[in-house]
Parts: C-alpha cells; structure tokens; sequence
C-alpha cells in the first residue's frame, strides 16, 4: 500500500490586511502555523486545485518582504511563490480595478549620487515563466478582469504626486513600468535565492499614484483592486500543476501524527500503511552505531 504525496504548498503573500482578506476568502479548511521566531501562516485548500495555500501578511516595505519570504521557503519549502496585493497605476491605459501581471520587477533605488548627478543601476527580476503563463491563460476565461501583463516598479515610497521628482524619474528610467508598488522585489529576489522557487508578483490598481489617491482610497478602490488580484491568483492557480513526486515536505514544527495524537520523530521510523512479514532491521547512520 503506497503512502500519498503530501499536498503541495504555494506560499501567498500580502503586506495589507485587506490583501490578505482577498485570498483568505478563498482558502477553506485553514489551520495557523506558527515559525520558531513568531512569524503565522495560515494554511489551508484551495478548492478546485491540487494546492495548499499557506498565507502571510508581512507588513510593508521591501526590506522586511524579503527577509520574511526567505524565512518562509526554508520553513515551508512551497512550489511558488506569489505576491498579491494593490499598486498604483503608471500608464494611462492601465485603470483601477485592473489587474498587473509583473513580467518583471524593477527595485528602483539603486544607483550612484556623482557630482554630475544620479547614475541609475538598474536591478530587475524576472517573473516566473510558468506562473505568468497560467495567468493569461487564467484571464481569457475572465470577461470582468482587464489584465495587464508588464513589469512593475518597487520602491519604498507611497507615489501620490505625478509631478513628483520621484515620478518623473521613474517614468524617465523604468518607463515600460505599468505599476509602482513597495514589496515585489524583496519578494521575488528571496524565492530566487533562496532554491530558486517559481515567484510571481500580482497587483490590482486601486490609484493613479496621483493626487486622487485619497479621494480613490476612500471610495473603496483598495478592496475592490485587492479582490481582483486575488481572484486572479486563484485562478492561474487552477491552471497552474505540480511537479511531479514533489509535495512540500512537513516543518520541524509539524511532525507527524499517528494514531491518539502520537508525534513520530527522532529514533522512530512511521511504517503505516505498509504490510511487513518477518523482522524488520533498522541501521543508524549518524556515525553512532
């Protein structure tokens, strides 16, 4: 009798609460987890997927999004990696309640100050090919969503000035950009570095990272760009396979069960499900025996 796959995890990641409440509505049968140093996923199914979603709310900033999203792969060890949340719009013909698809993301801070001014270093990570292949496929099936498929812009700055030095400069340096939001890249550079896990960025635009920011904050936009994103996620999501033979391995804080709640670990081996006829001889192999 074989033992089945564990179920594989994508790790979704959100810096707002209304972000996290988009997917969160989506995800059934969920359990908290909780890292050694205080960091809480909640798990659960995605209907209508082979996917267990593990999802965080990390907080704002690229900084902390890539410190954190290293610390959940090497706990986790998810197949992908998406962040999902809001931005605001860079183009004219992208509008609010659109979705933006990163091809890539720009991380917009780097450069050298010389006395005949900024010499831009530009960083950009790709997205990845397979994920973003589910999304538009995902999206031909989705009349009420506009999609974008572009590279967006990270930088810590809330953009709400279109004349802005810090807009103009992006407009003059990453002006394929067609959003500019504050975690993408932390995100996307730790999946790459940390075994190189499939990572993708998903925004809806609740802004024009103008002056009407507020006026569209207050009228809803952020919710409704966040639901957006979400539905889109779950969506290439249902299109979107597992590698095969490789479900996500158990944390250290996860044993397994067996039957009354036992935990195996340690010097015992977990045989259920299997049929033995005769002695069964076990060997250490940690150079103790």
């Amino acid at each position: 009798m074989s033992v089945p796959e564990p179920q594989p995890t994508v790790l979704v990641l959100t810096a707002l609460p209304l972000e996290y409440d988009a997917v969160r509505a989506h995800v059934e049968e969920r359990e908290e987890l909780v890292h050694p140093d205080g960091t809480r996923v909640e798990r659960g199914r995605l209907p209508g997927t082979p996917w267990r979603i593990a999802l965080s709310e990390l907080g704002v900033g690229a900084d902390r999004a890539a410190a954190l999203t290293s610390q959940l792969v090497n706990w986790l060890h998810p197949q992908a990696v998406l962040f999902v949340g809001v931005a605001g719009s860079l183009k004219d013909d992208i509008g609010i309640g659109d979705v933006v698809v990163g091809t890539q993301v720009y991380e917009i801070h780097g450069g050298k100050q010389t006395p005949e001014g900024f010499l831009v270093r530009p960083k950009a990570l790709p997205g990845s090919h397979a994920l973003e292949q589910a999304a538009r496929s995902a999206v031909r099936d989705m009349p009420d969503v506009r999609a974008h498929f572009v590279p967006i812009a990270t930088g810590d700055v809330v953009l709400a000035d279109a004349r802005s030095e810090i807009a103009r400069f992006v407009r003059g340096h990453y002006n394929d950009a067609g959003a500019i939001e504050m975690e993408g890249f932390g995100a996307l550079q730790a999946a790459h570095l940390n075994g190189r896990v499939n990572a993708l960025v998903v925004r809806g635009i609740s802004d024009r990272a103008d002056d009407g920011k507020s006026r569209a904050d207050a009228s809803g936009s952020q919710q409704r760009a966040a639901r957006q994103a979400a539905s889109v996620t779950v969506a290439l999501l249902g299109k979107h396979r597992p590698r095969e033979g490789s479900g996500s391995a158990d944390s250290e804080e996860e044993p397994h069960r067996g039957r009354g709640g036992a935990a195996y670990g340690g010097d015992h081996i977990d045989f259920r499900g299997g049929t033995f006829h005769g002695p069964v001889v076990g060997k250490r192999v940690d150079g103790r025996g």
